[in-house]
Parts: structure tokens; C-alpha cells; sequence
């Protein structure tokens, strides 16, 4: 019995942790335009990539950049019981990036009385609620970055920030055709980077009873090769951890990479 307790405790942690690094997402209903319009997006975090079934993402932060680098404001944005949903206007020719980046620090320690505390927040705000005499200490420095990429006419360069994790399609990602592989380079403060961890999943696994979820780490180039079999919307998410942290409390950095990518058919 003492086994089995183990072992379902066991799996509850993993599916967890996976729930953590793999449930957020945001979803376009259309990311190839052939004319100035709207385009609609749910945003949420879920057990499986697109499937509406947990609670919505918070988007404060979002930013949406036209191709000249000017800012899009969203509109008719509501938060619901299970997605965010918004609007956006696509006017300007060329790639627009959808982005939602959020960086911070977590931190686990026991106060006097051997209690287990926990914090999540700014560099600033961990200074102040973890005291100088926290036992056993333990602090993470986190960046995540969430990409949609919307193109309208012809798709335009894209730069990349040079901060975290981030990807760089060998074509572009809005000209992703299915059964034709593409390079993927992923970069971590603008260089490209081994050992990034990778996974692609294509979306509606609730009609299928494989996920059929993909697996690779990058070269000592920072890049995969992919190939996708059929068209849809694919979550892809990447992951990377070192000790480049901005805050001497901290001993690691954990770095995350979400994109919403549209395989179009051939």
C-alpha cells in the first residue's frame, strides 16, 4: 500500500510540473491575412494545448508589435471562467508579433518556526518579504516568453530582442507547410544555445488517444530540424535553465519559450 501511495503521489508531481511548464497558450483564429482585418484570440492555461478547460491567462503585459514597430492596443478584451478572449485590428502589411513576456523570482524557505513559505513576485519585493534569516533558501530567477506571429500580405524580417529564450525560423514562421522540414535556432540572450529542450504537439489531442507529442534538444548550434506531417495549429514550447541571474539571492535561472505556430497544408 505504502508503494502505491508513493507512486500516485509520484505521478500527481509530474502531471503538475507538466501542467506548470506546458499549460499556457494563445490562440489566433486566423495568423495569414490577404487584407487588413480583425483577428480574434482565446488565451488560456489548460492541461492540453488549446482546449479550454482549466482557467483563463492573465495577459496584462501583452504587447502587440507592427511591422514599422509601432503598438497595437487589443479591444473587447474579456476574462472569462476558463479564457481570456480579445481583439486585435491588422492593418499594416507585413508581420505583426504577438508577445506576452514576464520575468520575476521564486523563492522557498521556512520561517522560525521550520514553516514552509513560499514568494512570487519583482526583484524588489523579494528583498523585502524574505527574511535575512530564511532557512534553507532556495530562489529561482524566471522569464517566460509567449509568441504569436500574424502576417498580413507578405511576411516581413523579424528581429529578435536578444533577452531569454528565443526562436528564429529558418523560413518564417507564417510560411510553415506541412510535410517540408524546417530548421528551428533557438537563442538564449541572442546566441544560439545547446541542450534547449523542445517540445511540439499538435493541437485537438482530445480526439486522439496518442498527444503524438515531439521531443528534441538542440545542437551546439541551438537548432532542431522539424518536419510537420499534417497542417493545424501546433503548441510548441521550449526550456532552458543556467546560472545567468541578475540577483545574487539567486542560483538559477529558468527560462521559457511558447509559440503558437499554423502548419498550412501543401
Amino acid at each position: 500500500m505504502k508503494k502505491i501511495v508513493a507512486l500516485l503521489s509520484l505521478a500527481l508531481v509530474m502531471t503538475a510540473s507538466t501542467v506548470q511548464a506546458h499549460g499556457f497558450w494563445i490562440l489566433p483564429s486566423s495568423t495569414v491575412l490577404s487584407a487588413s482585418q480583425f483577428v480574434t484570440f482565446d488565451a488560456a492555461v489548460s492541461n492540453d494545448p488549446f482546449q479550454i478547460n482549466h482557467r483563463p491567462l492573465a495577459i496584462d503585459g501583452l504587447a502587440i508589435l507592427a511591422p514599422d514597430g509601432s503598438q497595437v492596443t487589443p479591444v473587447n478584451t474579456l476574462k472569462g471562467e476558463l479564457r481570456t478572449v480579445f481583439d486585435a485590428k491588422f492593418d499594416k502589411k507585413g508581420t505583426y508579433r504577438v508577445e506576452l513576456v514576464r520575468s520575476g523570482f521564486r523563492a522557498n524557505w521556512k520561517d522560525s518556526e521550520n514553516k514552509p513559505k513560499r514568494f512570487m513576485g519583482t526583484a524588489e519585493a523579494l528583498a523585502k518579504e524574505v527574511p535575512a534569516d530564511a532557512k534553507d533558501l532556495q530562489v529561482s530567477e524566471t522569464e517566460s516568453r509567449l509568441e504569436n506571429y500574424i502576417t498580413v500580405g507578405k511576411p516581413s524580417a523579424l528581429t529578435p530582442s536578444n533577452k531569454g529564450l528565443e526562436l528564429v525560423v529558418g523560413s518564417h514562421p507564417n510560411d510553415v507547410v506541412s510535410g517540408e522540414p524546417v530548421e528551428l535556432t533557438f537563442l538564449v540572450d541572442g546566441k544560439p544555445t545547446a541542450d534547449v529542450e523542445v517540445a511540439i504537439v499538435r493541437g485537438q489531442t482530445q480526439y486522439r488517444n496518442n498527444p503524438e507529442e515531439k521531443n528534441f534538444k538542440t545542437d551546439k548550434n541551438g537548432k532542431i530540424k522539424v518536419s510537420f506531417d499534417q497542417a493545424g495549429m501546433y503548441w510548441l514550447d521550449a526550456d532552458f535553465k543556467d546560472n545567468h541571474v541578475s540577483n545574487k539571492l539567486a542560483k538559477e535561472r529558468a527560462l521559457s519559450y511558447v509559440l503558437t505556430l499554423e502548419v498550412l497544408p501543401q
